[in-house]
């Protein structure tokens, strides 16, 4: 099987990772309950029209791929490959509100034929001309790994040469009001919800500096005591040892589920810098992508923000990251990218 390389990293967040190199030496912890996309200008990459038709989410994520496929040089992949938990939200509390207003009479459909999930992926697939292979994953906290998961498997299986995975989720209006009330009282997230997009090229074509996706591994639920075991287990099938791994950035989000977290970076020694992202960016289904749009950066630039760290260690050589999120206590997922 071939390897499976990732040549381009984008990403739209509440912080300013879209116009310019990541610079989080002066970003600090989002203090509100909820925390829009640091939005770029759109026009650049959406003609007018269609922009005044896109939701939230389709701007982000039609953009951010586009700007991954233009770095990664490559007009058209191979494949097209989207993960969201929730969709385009606005589209459906719009299509719901009209429902409402007008007692199920006199509808129009467009808002509910823009609300599904696969909408991002259609939409970039239709400014670029692109008439292959294109999905759409919709498995909750897993929804973007399941994407880059058929992303590597087509990578390593030579059945596609570049490949388009993303993870988009927009904050809504309303919706995501019912979402802070049940998360803050019964599972005390403390982190804002927020949105964003990232987009990555994969290729089976190892460039300079190549940042290798050796493994991904998911689990709908495994226990706080189990987590060590299937950690280690994880990085024995990629021949890992904990002392191997430079640095793990974890999805910790003040909850009661942060206890996992803790039992993962048990294992690791001392010296693996211990990394965290969602004080900064947010919680929302596929944060993850954020998660590793920031493994990608720390690898190709050997730099790790102090805004990141959890204590006060920091290697000065980056060659090997692992990434672990979950979201409460459920939908596990572990990612190993090397140098």
């Amino acid at each position: 099987m071939k390897a499976c390389y990732i040549h381009s990293a984008v990403s739209i967040s509440a912080q300013n990772t879209f116009e310019t190199d990541l610079n989080l030496s002066e970003s600090n912890p989002i203090t509100s309950k909820k925390a829009n996309a640091n939005h770029p200008q759109y026009k650049t990459y959406i003609a007018p029209g269609a922009l005044r038709r896109m939701a939230t989410g389709v701007k982000m994520g039609v953009t951010a791929g586009k700007k991954a496929l233009e770095k990664a040089n490559i007009t058209n992949p191979d494949a097209i490959l989207t993960g969201t938990g929730m969709g385009c939200i606005e589209d459906t509390e719009n299509f719901l509100n009209a429902l409402i207003a007008n007692d199920e009479a006199y509808l129009t459909p467009t808002s509910f034929i823009q609300s599904t999930h696969n909408t991002v992926g259609a939409q970039i697939a239709l400014a670029l001309q692109c008439n292959a292979y294109n999905n759409t994953y919709v498995h909750g906290a897993l929804s973007f790994e399941s994407a880059l998961l058929d992303g590597q498997l087509l990578i390593k299986n030579d059945d596609s040469r570049s490949v388009l995975v993303g993870g988009i989720d927009e904050l809504g209006k309303e919706f995501i009001d019912y979402t802070l009330l049940v998360e803050d009282k019964k599972h005390g997230v403390q982190v804002p919800f927020s949105e964003g997009a990232s987009f990555f090229v994969l290729s089976s074509e190892k460039q300079e500096k190549a940042i290798q996706l050796n493994d991904i591994k998911t689990f709908s639920n495994i226990t706080e005591q189990e987590v060590p075991t299937v950690l280690n287990e994880f990085l024995a099938e990629n021949n890992y040892k904990p002392k191997d791994i430079d640095a793990v950035i974890c999805g910790n989000n003040g909850s009661v589920y942060d206890s996992y977290y803790s039992k993962a970076r048990a294992i690791f020694p001392i010296t693996t810098s211990q990394l965290h992202y969602k004080h900064l960016f947010g919680e929302y289904f596929t944060a993850s992508a954020m998660a590793l749009y920031l493994g990608v950066y720390i690898l190709k630039n050997q730099q790790i923000y102090d805004t990141l760290i959890i204590g006060d260690n920091s290697k000065n050589s980056i060659k090997t990251i692992l990434l672990y999120n979950q979201f409460n206590g459920r939908d596990h997922s572990f990612i190993l990218l090397s140098l």
